[in-house]
């Protein structure tokens, strides 16, 4: 299942594609997408402090920015930044 949802001009995605059937936070992650790579950069670094990345921050053939981490309350997060 997947959700979007709008914080401010922010669009915030959350999908169960990951999910273990546990109650707590694993099974989905959050989808952060953002207009520049130095939003992106800036809200990568916040997430990955005191937290693990499972993918570094760097351009794909979809973003100028596509990355993946885990945030130190162990939430899942993507971040990308708009084409």
């Amino acid at each position: 299942m997947h959700l979007s949802f709008r914080i401010g001009d922010t669009t915030v995605l959350a999908s169960d594609g990951r999910c273990l059937g546990k109650p707590n936070f694993e099974g989905f992650s959050l989808s952060l997408t953002v207009p520049t790579d130095a939003e992106a950069e800036k809200l990568f670094a916040a997430l990955a402090e005191s937290g693990q990345v499972q993918m570094p921050l760097s351009q794909t053939f979809f973003s100028s920015r596509f990355g993946m981490v885990t945030d130190r309350f162990s939430v899942s997060w993507t971040i990308i930044v708009a084409q």
